[in-house]
């Protein structure tokens, strides 16, 4: 096993804290979207938003009560469907970075405990299996989140889907790693070197915060991803 730093309990206590706000916060999405009925017109939407919210937290509720539920199929069907158009470009932008973010999320998450549950190590460290692993199922659950937007949307054949969803969401992905492991290394091989514990609630809330960081590096390419008309408007 390789050595960890334990977290000083101040901010284990802290790491606790932030994860319990995310959870509540996607519980009380979910809860919207399935028990009360507000589901989106786009189904990806509704797994979407509550993965967001497991690293922006109250952020995310916000913009999903204030923006995202607005396209709900009950809202639609009341107000009608919103122009993607006339939306602010930040509303447009938040909702292609945070699809592209949940896929990432949940790949990384997963990859995550696969390398502690085997002790999976490269060139002698975890941290490096964690960037290999993370990455391989960031980018799969990534085009997976983006072929169910593209197919529906186009109305395209599976297989002309799977080709727009890389070419969609392939440079989005690597930016949005890019600012994940970028945080990682920073808080693994530099604040708390030799690295924290993957079991301390300290690790998580660092990596929620890795996140967000990966939600900004992936912004300018999403940007152009969806001025160019690789990726949709929502």
């Amino acid at each position: 096993m390789q050595p960890h730093t334990r977290p000083a309990g101040w901010i284990e206590a802290l790491g606790w804290f932030s994860l319990a706000v995310a959870f509540a916060c996607a519980l009380v999405i979910l809860i919207d979207v399935f028990v009360l009925g507000f589901r989106q017109k786009m189904w990806i939407m509704n797994l979407v938003y509550p993965v967001t919210a497991l690293y922006w937290g109250p952020v995310a509720l916000w913009f999903y009560f204030r923006h995202g539920r607005r396209q709900s199929r009950r809202a639609v069907e009341r107000d009608g469907v919103p122009d993607p158009d006339e939306l602010p470009r930040w509303n447009v932008m938040s909702k292609a970075v945070s699809h592209c973010g949940a896929g990432c999320t949940l790949g990384d998450i997963g990859a995550e405990w696969l390398v502690f549950a085997v002790g999976l190590t490269l060139a002698g460290k975890a941290l490096y299996a964690d960037f290999a692993l993370d990455f391989a199922f960031a980018w799969v659950l990534g085009i997976l989140f983006q072929y169910f937007t593209i197919v529906p949307m186009r109305q395209v054949s599976r297989a002309e889907g799977v080709r727009a969803a890389v070419k969609a969401d392939t440079l989005s992905i690597v930016a949005f790693q890019i600012g994940l492991f970028l945080g990682m290394w920073l808080y693994q091989e530099v604040i708390f070197a030799p690295g924290l514990p993957k079991t301390s609630a300290a690790y998580w809330m660092m990596m929620q915060l890795s996140m967000v960081l990966g939600f900004f590096t992936a912004w300018p390419v999403n940007a152009w991803l969806v001025r160019i008309g690789w990726k949709e408007r929502m």
